[in-house]
């Protein structure tokens, strides 16, 4: 069981940066990549980004490209997302998810995630 604790969300204008933590504890030795996704009201939930443990290999949807960066920190078992440039459309609730997936990049899939965290609020006012 992997326990997923984010952080970090609130209210920003557009233009504006916000910088989501996750936290993960309990038996995290098989999970080999983490996944931050999101999802708006009325909408389904989607990938933002992934970050492989091991080697730090990240990938990005096109929607946020250029403007968010993930970045682990192994030691403490926490991953970032770092949102620069924020959008209104950038506004959903943000989640953290974990993986056994152990390809070259993290899956852009919800459903090849089996522990998520409780979702975080990011708000972003035009």
């Amino acid at each position: 069981q992997v326990q997923l604790v984010e952080s970090g969300g609130g209210w920003v204008q557009a233009g504006g940066s916000l910088r989501l933590s996750c936290v993960a504890s309990g038996r995290t030795s098989l999970r080999y990549a983490m996944g931050w996704f999101r999802q708006a009201p009325g909408k389904e939930r989607e990938f933002v980004a992934g970050i492989k443990w091991r080697n730090a290999n990240t990938n990005y949807a096109d929607p946020v490209k250029g403007r968010f960066t993930i970045s682990r920190d192994r030691d403490k078992m926490t991953v970032f997302l770092q949102m620069n440039n924020m959008k209104p459309e950038d506004t959903a609730v943000y989640f953290c998810a974990t993986t056994s997936n152990n390809n070259i990049y993290a899956p852009r899939e919800s459903a090849d995630y089996d522990s998520w965290g409780q979702g975080t609020q990011v708000t972003v006012s035009s």
